[in-house]
């Protein structure tokens, strides 16, 4: 099987073809150019193409691939949400994701974000570099004792549980399928996680559920000085709310990995550039909110997780016989 694989990163070259020794039927070309309306047709000749989350698989793409005779696209990611399903279904072709690949590395970036927005890890750096060593605007809260929310109860939304409760915080969760493993977890309604929760962490899917789950109406029902933290999809926060909520003093701090924004930020170096949307620029500018690079996957034991999975995901292709659980279906 031939694979184009497509927004090539150095760590990803390195973990595929790390992985690579153990598929030997299997080949690589990596093209640093994302799948687009424009490079869809650089995939002649190839029997599948390898995409991410920030990846263009709209109609117009997958019909382009289509013409290239393109049946298997291979997301080394969990979230699919980019992909017009309807039309790779039209298509005839299939679709493979990366349902679990490291579950502790989102959960453990989101309590760092949590971490960092209570104890204002990011002003005390730049303030020690400048040979500032007050104390002003410093304070944080102790998460002993208190009550994190968790939203979504999944493999990476359970490990977060876990790491909350080893902190020693009461841990109470919203999902529509409880984690019956998971017995130290309180479940309840959305209402009172977001009523209850000093710390509220967000792990769901990105569906016409979740869009814009957290909103004006659901911030005003949130304790004052909570700390919201987002590693799952940007658009389950409506932005130009949390603003609002932000500049209202509803938030003691905001972690994001995500944003609705991202797309044409996301792992690139854009140091040069403008911002186009003020939006982005207007959340960056809160001394209470880090923003981090959409990097809560990114660990080694991740990163060869991920190369592995997609790879074994090409071959169950081949050979049909697929893993349901990283079969997408419409």
């Amino acid at each position: 099987m031939k694979i184009l694989f497509y927004d090539t990163k150095k760590y990803d070259k390195e973990s595929f073809d790390k992985a690579l020794a153990e598929f030997p039927d299997i080949t690589i070309d990596y093209c640093e150019a994302d799948l687009s309306l424009t490079t869809a047709a650089l995939s002649k000749g190839y029997d599948a193409v390898c995409a991410f989350v920030s990846s263009d698989v709209s109609e117009e793409v997958v019909e382009k691939l289509a013409a290239c005779k393109i049946k298997l696209i291979l997301m080394r990611c969990a979230g699919f949400n980019n992909v017009d399903l309807a039309a790779t279904q039209k298509y005839g072709m299939t679709v493979m994701r990366v349902p679990g690949y490291s579950p502790e590395a989102v959960a453990e970036h989101a309590m760092m974000l949590a971490l960092a927005v209570n104890r204002h890890v990011h002003k005390s750096y730049i303030k020690v570099r400048e040979n500032n060593f007050s104390l002003q605007g410093l304070t944080g809260i102790n998460f002993y004792g208190k009550t994190a929310g968790i939203v979504g109860t999944g493999k990476i939304g359970a490990a977060m549980c876990k790491i909350c409760q080893g902190f020693g915080m009461k841990v109470i969760a919203y999902d529509m399928y409880p984690n019956k493993s998971l017995d130290f977890v309180e479940y309840t309604d959305l209402e009172t996680v977001l009523k209850s929760s000093d710390l509220i962490s967000l792990h769901c899917p990105l569906t016409k559920d979740t869009y814009h789950m957290i909103s004006e109406y659901t911030i005003s029902k949130m304790k004052d000085n909570v700390i919201l933290v987002n590693t799952s999809r940007g658009a389950l926060i409506n932005t130009e709310d949390l603003i609002a909520g932000i500049r209202a003093r509803k938030f003691f701090g905001v972690g994001l990995d995500v944003y609705e924004e991202e797309t044409n930020n996301v792992f690139e170096n854009r140091e040069e550039d403008f911002m186009e949307s003020s939006i982005t620029s207007r959340l960056l500018s809160f001394p209470n909110v880090i923003v981090t690079s959409h990097q809560g996957f990114l660990t080694e034991e991740a990163l060869l997780a991920i190369s592995q999975t997609t790879l074994q995901n090409a071959m169950d292709f081949v050979e049909n016989d697929f893993n349901e659980a990283n079969l997408v279906k419409p």
